[in-house]
């Protein structure tokens, strides 16, 4: 054993790789670090979860929506609280109300209602075999089987089966209307949101909000809800008029138009109370909370 262990080739091997080691940390850790690193992943990572301070997420380091939640900690968390405080100003919480979620993808706002206890109970409806068992992860891993219904179907207008379309690099965008030619066709089952409903004993007057993220689908869940929307209930979507076109923007207008009046549109920026007849056709897309 030397007198001077610092002189040895071994003890300035270790101090290297600790230093070095130490400065990775601390690279990865930054929001360039995080990027860097979830977007170089080996493609023999299936899944991920991360702790994102008062929940945990596990998420597919392969998907848009799980890069999102690696590098920043969470997806869109913003739209949620945003949504949940213009309910509130507006007197539109009920403290015995359950949420209707249709596209409940891995589960991001499905967590953030459920941690927000704006909601007693949640009905999340995903249709993705990908994404449908990391809803199930995130929802039991967070210890909220108790408030959180899940079905792993699409909502349409009638029970049965349709075409469904997997997105390959943003399982958010998956659909069961085409986008891409590279997207991948599989069936997945559908139910009427009715009878989804009837099938967990929820009582459709318990209903306070429905939010609904389905890529071009809504017009077909909005006729299979029916009876939801004649009761004017608060229903927040993302308002698609690429997808839909330009006739089909104003068809799905004036369905709408037929059982809400008002609606607030929630652009990026601001927020804007307008008619449902007035809806703005000549954007891509935008969010919309249609008032009761």
């Amino acid at each position: 054993m030397p007198d001077k262990p610092w002189l040895t080739a071994k003890y300035w091997s270790r101090r290297l790789h600790k230093a070095r080691n130490a400065a990775a940390s601390r690279f990865f850790d930054t929001r360039f670090g995080r990027r860097l690193l979830i977007e170089n992943i080996g493609s023999r990572v299936i899944s991920m979860t991360v702790d994102a301070g008062d929940h945990l997420m596990t998420f597919s380091p392969a998907d848009y929506i799980g890069r999102k939640v690696f590098r920043k900690g969470h997806f869109e968390r913003e739209a949620v609280d945003r949504l949940i405080v213009i309910l509130r100003e507006r007197g539109l919480l009920r403290k015995d109300a359950t949420l209707l979620e249709i596209g409940g993808n891995i589960g991001t706002q499905t967590v953030y209602f459920a941690l927000s206890d704006t909601y007693i109970k949640i009905v999340s409806i995903e249709p993705d075999p990908r994404n449908f068992p990391l809803l199930a992860l995130n929802i039991r891993q967070n210890r909220l089987e108790e408030k959180v219904r899940l079905v792993n179907c699409a909502a349409g207008e009638h029970e049965g089966e349709i075409d469904f379309f997997l997105n390959l690099d943003n399982h958010g965008k998956s659909s069961a209307i085409r986008q891409s030619p590279t997207d991948r066709k599989i069936s997945v089952p559908v139910k009427p949101v009715s009878e989804i409903l009837a099938g967990l004993s929820v009582d459709p007057a318990a209903i306070g909000l429905v939010w609904m993220d389905i890529e071009g689908y809504e017009p077909v869940a909005c006729r299979s809800m029916q009876p939801l929307l004649a009761r004017r209930v608060p229903l927040h979507m993302e308002f698609t008029p690429l997808f839909y076109g330009p006739e089909g923007t104003k068809a799905f207008i004036s369905m709408l138009s037929g059982f809400y009046e008002d609606c607030l549109v929630l652009f990026e920026d601001r927020e804007e109370e307008m008619k449902v007849r007035d809806l703005p056709v000549d954007f891509d897309q935008y969010n919309v909370l249609f008032l009761p």
